[in-house]
């Protein structure tokens, strides 16, 4: 049994039942009860009403594993959410019943020195929906702090306020990479993470915005979508040279930050080779455990290379971005469904094929 929950063969009959989407096996998920824990007093009842599909989630399915986190025992997947307060602990103040939130999905210990210092993204003992052994929010209700639970102003919808999650990796990396007004940017990738870079470092005030892909379709997306200038690449690494002279020629000028969000040798080699010096380097993607890079010419010309794992503290800014309009979401989301066994089975293979999916949501 995962934490968060209790499992299917723990529901007492005769109780109304919380259905979830939990990952039984090898691509294989079943819609099945999904008993809640007790609601503690700093505790919110939320009733689920969109929930993305993140690629770490396909990766579970798929592989049964993400990086270093393996599914071990049955698990109730997603974490990009957003729903509707049906209960509130008896300590909880901000939130009431019928409140509309966007879920942040770590829970962090508040007691280690990371924790203290305010990293706590990166606490060793954090709890994240649908990382192992937690379980996720693919669910009719979960229960979650809820300091984790942000209010949505009127103009912002469940759907967008799901789309915090993804965006909020976009705007972790902007603040680590200091993006500001004089910040020319370079994005590798096209994927929803780059997508949401680029939206994320415009916010931020970056004058010029080059993107990079090696499919035509999520170019044009990118472009669509206020990207400055695109670059179709190959995956030949023999390439590099004469795509970063491309790159500086659709940038007009110096790239100033590059953010690699696919995480390949040719990708970050791409980005160390592009960067100017006395610029930066942000890893956002992990497509390789390990990378061949050239590192020592980055390192002679004082490029900083620097990580980002989840984010801390974007929710709010997340949120204030979109009831701004400064960032508009809703054309990432491409693809909806329900929540039948069909229906989560369909969703998964769309968002796993790729084509012209770019975020599949489910409207619970």
């Amino acid at each position: 049994m995962g934490k968060g929950g209790k499992s299917h063969e723990e529901t007492k009959s005769g109780e109304d039942e919380n259905m979830a989407a939990w990952l039984v096996g090898l691509n294989t998920l079943k819609i099945q009860p999904f008993k809640l824990p007790p609601l503690g007093p700093h505790d919110a009842r939320v009733r689920m009403k969109a929930v993305g599909i993140c690629g770490s989630d396909v990766h579970y399915l798929k592989t049964m594993r993400c990086a270093d986190f393996v599914v071990k025992e049955l698990m109730v997947i997603g974490h990009e959410c957003a729903g509707i307060i049906e209960e509130v602990g008896s300590e909880v103040k901000n939130l009431v019943p019928g409140d509309r939130v966007a879920l942040e999905p770590g829970i962090s210990c508040w007691r280690c020195d990371l924790c203290k210092d305010g990293r706590y993204n990166l606490c060793p003992e954090m709890k994240f929906f649908a990382t192992p052994p937690v379980h996720g929010s693919l669910a009719h209700q979960v229960v979650h702090p809820a300091d984790l639970c942000f209010k949505l102003p009127d103009n912002v919808s469940l759907e967008e306020g799901a789309m915090c999650e993804p965006l909020s990796v976009g705007v972790h990396a902007c603040r680590r990479a200091n993006i500001g007004p004089e910040t020319n940017v370079l994005v590798m990738g096209a994927g929803p993470i780059g997508l949401v870079t680029m939206m994320a470092a415009r916010a931020f005030g970056a004058p010029r915005i080059v993107i990079v892909d090696v499919d035509d379709n999520r170019l044009s997306v990118a472009k669509n979508l206020g990207a400055d200038g695109i670059v179709k690449v190959s995956t030949n690494m023999q390439d590099v040279a004469e795509e970063v002279e491309r790159i500086c020629k659709a940038m007009g000028g110096g790239v100033d930050v590059s953010f690699d969000c696919a995480g390949f040798n040719k990708t970050m080699s791409t980005a160390l080779s592009a960067t100017c010096a006395g610029g930066r380097v942000c890893l956002v993607g992990m497509g390789h455990h390990e990378m061949t890079v050239p590192l020592t010419p980055a390192a002679a010309r004082e490029v900083d290379v620097i990580g980002i794992f989840r984010y801390r503290n974007t929710w709010p800014l997340c949120i204030e971005f979109l009831r701004s309009g400064k960032i508009d979401v809703k054309p990432l989301i491409t693809h909806r469904f329900g929540f039948s066994q069909k229906e989560v089975e369909e969703a998964f293979e769309t968002s796993a094929g790729g084509g012209s999916a770019i975020k599949v949501m489910f409207n619970l």
